[in-house]
């Protein structure tokens, strides 16, 4: 039971990344990123990657390796997380999976579907045709193609429209067909964990933190971001808070309006977090306390068990 993997998942703001820490100093921990946007380098504040301070007290992997204009897949993502979690082992290191995203969670503990490779030909022409069609377009062709992908996926979601739809293409069968065969799961044994403070309290942690972040200079990240003049469905522009801040650069909102939506983005994005680890991972032991880096008690005892 000690040497199980320990999987923390948390909405944004929710303290995971602080407990992870003072779990890998206590056992010895190598801490695994499983965030979507910490991934990416540049925006090093705006996507809350962990300070270098907390870099020296215990090692970190897979922060900030992933060029921010490229594309990166869950498969990925999996493949370096299961490369991570065997080097620790043999480091004799504790891995410590910690992180926000829920589909990388997944793809440790039930596996991915064994999606064919897309060939570029298909996936360059759907970008073609979201430039020419547009997105409300693509998403009425996906509703045919693939009703119950389309039904789990607002219409503004660029990325997963166009994998529905370059699925579809290149393999004649639904993405969502794919997705209800995933392979064995490559994680059987680990302890997870799932943190769920008080709504209230996260949502001022929320706030508090994006103030804290354009302090700390993420509106010159955005600036760097944005002179690379990238295609509008690259991944990495979905972080909160990069399309206000990008609307701050053009003169089309104001500085407090930006602060304020993205504000708003931000809390919204913990809620369908937590709604989202509410139904998909019903079975992990919940924590509720609040600034679990000093109140980690309960969450050791669970673990030294």
């Amino acid at each position: 039971m000690s040497e199980l993997p320990i999987l923390i998942a948390g909405a944004t703001a929710s303290g995971k990344s602080a407990l992870a820490l003072a779990l890998a100093e206590r056992l010895n921990g190598r801490i695994i990123n499983a965030d979507s946007m910490q991934v990416y380098d540049t925006l090093d504040v705006l996507t809350a990657r962990p300070p270098r301070a907390d870099l020296r007290r215990a090692p970190h992997v897979l922060y900030g390796h992933v060029p921010v204009a490229a594309p990166y897949s869950v498969g990925q993502w999996q493949a370096a997380a299961l490369s991570e979690i065997d080097a620790a082992r043999a480091a004799g290191q504790r891995p410590i999976i910690v992180g926000g995203t829920g589909l990388y969670f997944k793809s440790l503990t039930t596996g991915l579907a064994d999606i064919p490779d897309i060939p570029d030909s298909i996936r360059d022409g759907l970008r073609d045709r979201l430039n020419s069609d547009g997105l409300t377009a693509l998403y009425g062709e996906l509703e045919r193609v693939d009703a119950a992908l389309a039904a789990r996926l607002p219409p503004t979601d660029t990325q997963r429209i166009l994998r529905g739809l370059e699925v579809f293409e290149a393999t004649e069968k639904p993405l969502s067909v794919w997705q209800a065969h995933p392979q064995d799961p490559p994680l059987s044994d680990y302890l997870g964990l799932l943190l769920m403070p008080e709504r209230e309290w996260l949502y001022a942690r929320c706030n508090q933190r994006f103030e804290a972040m354009l302090e700390a200079g993420a509106l010159s990240e955005v600036e760097r971001v944005w002179a690379l003049n990238l295609p509008p469905d690259t991944t990495a522009l979905r972080a909160l808070g990069v399309a206000d801040l990008m609307a701050l650069l053009e003169d089309k909102i104001d500085r407090d309006t930006a602060i304020a939506q993205a504000q708003q983005a931000t809390r919204r994005y913990a809620k369908r977090q937590m709604t989202w680890f509410r139904n998909q991972m019903s079975d992990w032991p919940r924590f509720s306390e609040q600034d679990y880096e000093n109140n980690f008690a309960k969450t050791f005892s669970f673990i030294s068990k």
